[in-house]
């Protein structure tokens, strides 16, 4: 039995959620790897809907969850979601989410100075979340970060503060943002150490036992591949690695055991936030994906920009992300629509390109090749089978694996849990 790895295949809020709850069901463990309360994945289970960004979708399945060491945590956030979550009937405890005790932790001044900058660039604003992901990298990065495991040792804490208020008080103070004291900080941490250190433990050591004991893993992604600090749409991407690979080196396991790598990608595209999209639609057929397909950020309530499936990304995506097989989702969104259009290459001047180039102005540049298909006027939702499919759904389907070099392995045609067509189970490898 393999292990599986989750990741989105294109700019995020692709429905990884419902895939990853779904897929939960026969793990073991699920693992968030990457990322930090950006993300946000809903799952709808019966008439109870769950919103998670630090949560590992396991946990609702009744699974053990792990938020590994790539993670950067933000401790009130984090809590607040195990308040919500418990509201509803949800137990969280030592019992089912264990964090990595190296995980280094968002604070006040992170998101403080993540506002600042956004306020400062103007109409150059990235279009971040403003919740200190990104200032929380850099101190991990720069050697500076508050760990977990810190919070266990006052002295250790109080030195390390010292070096991390040096540093932000004076890009606050620059920026024309209010600074912070180190005495409130350290009564925070100090008051918040009980609550956190009984989730801390050295969580590469359950994920070796778990591996040796022939447990099933499931490694949740989160953003996608086009948001890879590296790999995206840079500098509009998000501040972490999201390709397969960090399931590794984000929780400590060794990369052969991050097993299948399921990409999860929508039937077209949405966006949030600023940065380059070839196929968004301004029109009406823009409007109307958007509406029908709920489109609004999770985290962010924002609502999200729209267009047709862009098979030269996907595609990218698939190849730099390591990507084994693809889910798609939200196939239902299309029913009735008289031709669908698919994105098989750019074009930048008198130049054809069959990928996304990495400078920010060739990328603003690319305009899309497309592929014109005949609509379907039956519905797919809620399909569970190909027979229940219209014929040119399906043709829509084996086009996009033929496009994105890549098969279709598991198809979702509804929020519901159980609206799903599975071609190849992951965890068989």
């Amino acid at each position: 039995m393999a292990n599986v790895a989750v990741i989105g295949a294109q700019w995020g809020d692709e429905g990884k959620g419902k895939v990853v709850d779904w897929l939960a069901s026969r793990a073991d463990i699920v693992v968030r790897f990457q990322g930090g309360h950006n993300a946000g994945h809903t799952l709808v289970v019966g008439s109870e809907t769950y919103k998670l960004s630090l949560l590992p979708s396991g946990v609702v399945r009744g699974k053990l969850g792990i938020i590994g060491n790539g993670v950067v945590v933000d401790p009130l956030a984090l809590l607040a979601e195990m308040a919500r979550v418990s509201a509803q009937g949800l137990a969280v405890g030592p019992h089912n989410l264990r964090i990595a005790e190296n995980a280094p932790l968002i604070l006040p001044l992170h998101a403080a100075l993540d506002r600042a900058r956004e306020a400062a660039r103007g109409e150059r604003r990235i279009g971040t979340t403003g919740r200190g992901i990104g200032p929380a990298y850099e101190d991990k990065v720069a050697r500076r970060a508050i760990r977990l495991c810190d919070l266990a040792e006052p002295a250790t804490l109080a030195a390390k503060l010292d070096e991390l208020l040096l540093h932000h008080n004076t890009l606050l103070a620059g920026l024309g943002a209010e600074t912070f004291e180190k005495s409130a900080l350290l009564e925070s941490l100090l008051g918040l150490a009980p609550r956190l250190l009984p989730f801390a433990e050295p969580v590469w050591e359950r994920l070796d036992e778990a591996r040796r004991a022939g447990k099933r893993i499931l490694f949740e992604g989160a953003q996608a591949v086009m948001l890879d600090v590296d790999h995206g749409t840079y500098p509009f991407v998000t501040s972490s690695n999201t390709v397969a690979a960090t399931a590794a080196s984000g929780s400590g396991i060794g990369p052969g055991a991050v097993g299948f790598v399921l990409g999860i990608a929508k039937a077209y595209s949405t966006r949030v936030g600023a940065g380059p999209f070839p196929t968004e639609l301004f029109d009406a057929t823009g409007q109307l994906l958007g509406d029908r397909g709920h489109e609004f950020g999770t985290v962010t309530g924002r609502r999200r920009r729209c267009g047709w499936f862009d098979a030269t990304l996907v595609r990218q995506a698939v190849k730099v992300g390591g990507i084994q097989g693809l889910a798609l989702t939200k196939l239902d969104v299309l029913d009735g629509l008289p031709e669908i259009r698919v994105a098989t290459a750019y074009r930048i001047g008198a130049e054809t390109l069959h990928r996304l180039p990495a400078a920010a102005g060739a990328q603003a540049a690319a305009q899309p090749i497309y592929e014109t298909m005949e609509g379907w006027p039956g519905s797919t939702r809620g399909a569970r089978s190909w027979a229940d499919l219209p014929a040119q759904a399906v043709k829509y389907v084996r086009r996009i694996e033929e496009l994105v070099e890549a098969p279709v392995t598991l198809l979702s045609t509804s929020p519901e849990r159980d609206d799903t067509i599975l071609m190849r189970d992951p965890f068989e490898g």
